[in-house]
C-alpha cells in the first residue's frame, strides 16, 4: 500500500469541498509548487484512493419528484444485482450496501409507485423485504478525515481514530487524536514562542 501523508489529506479535504479547485490554490494551502499537487493527485488516483471527480447534483432543484429511501433485504447471492441495477435507474442518486447485505437507496420518484420504479431496474422477485420512507430533507456531505489514513497524532504519535481534531500551527495542518493533545502541543508550541523572545 502507497504511503500517504499530511499534505495528501489536506490535498484531499480541499479537494472534496471543491472537486474544481486549481491546483494553484491547493498549492498555496499546502505550501507546494503546483506541479508537486499534480502529481499527488495523480498519485492519489493511481492508488485508487480518488476514484473519479464528480459533482453533487440536487436534484430537487431540476426536477419536482418525491424523495425516498428504499430498503431492500435481498436474497444474499443477489446483493450485487441489486445493487447494480439500483445504479442504473435514472431516479436513484446514491446505493450503500450495509455488512448484513441490506441494500439501500435514496430516489427521486418523479411519477408512478416505489415498486413500478424498481421493477425497471432489479427483478423484485430476488428481495424478500421492501421498506421506503418518506425523506424530508437530505444532506450529502462526504469527508476526508485523518483517523483511518495512517496519521499519527502530532503530540502523542498514536494513531488518529474518529475523535481526532486539526488545527493549523505557522500555516500548516497537524492532526491531534484529541483536543487534549491538541491543547498540549498548543501550550508548548506558546511556551517555546515566548522563551525565544
Amino acid at each position: 500500500m502507497p504511503e500517504f501523508d499530511e499534505i495528501d489529506l489536506e490535498i484531499l479535504q480541499l479537494l472534496v469541498a471543491d472537486a474544481r479547485r486549481p491546483y494553484s490554490e491547493i498549492a498555496d494551502h499546502v505550501g507546494l509548487s503546483p506541479p508537486a499537487v499534480s502529481d499527488r493527485v495523480e498519485r492519489l488516483v493511481d492508488a485508487g484512493v480518488i476514484k473519479r471527480f464528480t459533482l453533487d447534483v440536487d436534484s430537487s432543484k431540476l426536477v419536482d419528484g418525491v424523495r425516498v429511501l428504499v430498503e431492500l433485504h435481498p436474497d444474499p447471492d443477489t446483493i450485487d444485482a441489486v445493487r447494480s441495477g439500483l445504479h442504473a435507474l435514472d431516479e436513484v442518486e446514491h446505493v450503500f450496501v450495509t455488512a448484513e447485505g441490506t441494500v439501500v437507496a435514496h430516489a427521486v420518484l418523479r411519477s408512478g409507485s416505489v415498486r413500478a420504479t424498481l421493477a425497471d431496474g432489479i427483478d423484485l422477485s430476488a428481495v424478500r423485504e421492501l421498506d421506503v420512507d418518506l425523506l424530508s430533507e437530505t444532506d450529502w456531505t462526504p469527508e476526508v478525515s485523518a483517523s483511518g489514513f495512517g496519521v499519527e497524532c502530532a503530540e502523542c504519535g498514536s494513531a488518529l481514530t474518529g475523535a481526532s481534531r486539526s488545527a493549523r500551527y505557522d500555516g500548516e495542518l497537524r492532526h491531534f487524536c484529541g483536543e487534549d493533545c491538541r491543547q498540549r502541543y498548543g501550550d508548548r508550541r506558546e511556551q517555546v514562542g515566548e522563551e525565544a523572545t
